[in-house]
């Protein structure tokens, strides 16, 4: 029967309702009890009504089936009655697992059954919050700035306690909260910013951020402002090596320090999802390596996995970045002195020799290059493939499909196929890069894929996830590994 118009908005009202009364239930379960709710790893936190509906229309893309906003109601009201502990759970296997029981049980008693180590342990934390600083405060500063704000719940797991910075005029510190309020690119701060002038100090929707003047990293007492067993993510890119990095551990109140640029020598390049196993408790200082690196190391692995790589070179069409001057001056670096807003430029990469310090069994497999573009922000990789095993297009794109939606690199890997996106589009993007099915070539042994990424937002993400791992403040997921497994092979089957 075909619907009217009225009974369509009718409809829509009704799910929009149902969303809307989702979202305080959300909130108080991430607040009281530092629960993250989820649909298929996409996180429910703070979300709008509309982007509610959004997710459980996704959930159609990895199950075939969209989950029901009436199904997740019971289901999130349950969590919130159970007082649970710190945990993150997936709504969308969560309840793929329940209804695979049918009639059998009741919902509160799967969910006792199933989450019972965390039933009742409210506020019973067994892991503390982490002190984290940023020293430097640029992009990728102010985007981890903003996505530690975000993921502060009930004050555990990873706390934004400061910045560090040099003084750059009389009113610095307004300048430093105006630029983490507003972006031109990826918008303005969901929330509320306030400063307080005589105590250096910048509060963002209630993290209290204190703002460090210094040039020397070395001298710092953190301890003064009751920082301890610091976490320092040094976002600066001005020291790439162990004996640079290391004098971030000769102020007091730091214990960890983290590059987000590719590390030189000894140093681990983490690309988290590939290699962040590697991490030891010992490991004082790591590198989350580059926004390429991380962009195309998760698919040259799932490609090298199932189909060999026997050569291959990766073309990066870069947008510029505040190292290029913005109208022709002088400049160290080759060609970058001229007008990064009017000109294309051929530039050197080093991603390709990075990808083998995440990827072993590629090394001298890979040759790079890049060209730095007029679009301050979302990149693109081209892998240029030569594989040991034959494949078509269609092949590929499926692979690549599943591994974005039921694979460990979930996470990392996303895949579209519209004929209509542009770099736009994928501003904000979680995922660190983005296959575009359309423009995939494949011929035999000859592959060439086009891989979109936000070099900014995107990679932020990513040192996230390698902040969590150094730590172990990462919170334990529910349902139980194996179970996800499960649940993931049946609803491929059902795909």
């Amino acid at each position: 029967m075909l619907q009217t118009s009225d009974s369509c908005l009718d409809a829509w009202m009704v799910r929009e309702s149902l969303a809307e009364a989702m979202i305080p239930v959300i909130g108080r379960l991430y607040r009281e009890s530092n629960v993250v709710t989820s649909i298929h790893g996409r996180s429910l936190i703070g979300m709008s009504a509309i982007d509610i509906l959004k997710a459980h229309r996704f959930a159609r893309r990895v199950s075939a089936h969209e989950l029901h906003l009436e199904q997740t109601t019971l289901l999130l009201n349950a969590l919130a009655r159970l007082k649970l502990g710190s945990a993150a759970i997936d709504i969308a296997l969560l309840s793929q697992k329940f209804r695979e029981k049918g009639d059998r049980t009741t919902l509160d008693e799967f969910l006792r059954t199933e989450l019972a180590e965390l039933v009742g342990r409210r506020g019973t934390h067994d892991r503390a919050c982490t002190d984290v600083v940023l020293y430097g405060f640029g992009r990728i500063g102010r985007l981890l700035a903003r996505l530690l704000v975000e993921k502060v719940g009930g004050g555990q797991g990873l706390r934004l306690r400061a910045i560090v910075v040099r003084r750059s005029s009389d009113n610095d510190l307004s300048k430093r909260a105006s630029l983490l309020r507003r972006d031109s690119v990826h918008g303005a701060f969901d929330g509320t910013i306030r400063i307080d002038e005589a105590a250096n100090t910048i509060t963002a929707n209630g993290v209290q951020i204190q703002v460090i003047y210094s040039n020397d990293p070395a001298t710092i007492d953190y301890t003064a402002y009751g920082i301890h067993n610091a976490l320092v993510v040094d976002n600066t890119g001005r020291w790439r090596d162990a004996e640079g990095l290391s004098q971030h551990l000769q102020s007091k109140g730091v214990s960890r320090v983290l590059l987000t640029a590719p590390g030189e020598g000894n140093l681990k390049n983490i690309v988290y999802g590939i290699n962040h196993g590697t991490i030891d408790d010992s490991d004082q200082i790591v590198s989350a390596a580059s926004c390429t690196t991380n962009a195309i190391t998760p698919v040259l692995q799932a490609i090298n996995n199932k189909f060999g790589v026997v050569h291959g070179h990766v073309e990066t069409v870069h947008s510029f970045t505040n190292d290029q001057n913005l109208i022709d001056n002088f400049h160290k670096g080759d060609r970058r002195g001229r007008s990064a807003a009017l000109n294309m430029v051929i530039t050197e990469t080093g991603a390709a020799k990075a990808v083998t310090k995440a990827l072993p069994e590629l090394l001298g497999k890979l040759t790079g290059s890049s060209i730095r573009v007029p679009t301050p922000d979302v990149s693109l990789a081209i892998l240029n493939l030569t594989l040991q095993n034959p494949t078509t297009k269609d092949e590929i794109n499926n692979y690549l499909r599943e591994m974005s939606l039921h694979s460990d690199l979930r996470k990392q890997i996303d895949f579209t196929d519209s004929p209509e996106v542009v770099s736009t589009d994928f501003v904000g993007s979680r995922r660190t890069g983005i296959v575009d099915g359309l423009a995939t070539i494949a011929n035999e042994t000859h592959l060439v894929l086009y891989v979109w990424y936000d070099n900014e937002f995107g990679y932020s993400c990513q040192v996230v996830r390698v902040m969590e791992k150094m730590t172990g403040v990462k919170r334990r997921s529910f349902p139980s590994s194996d179970a996800v497994e499960e649940a993931i092979s049946v609803l491929a089957a059902l795909a």
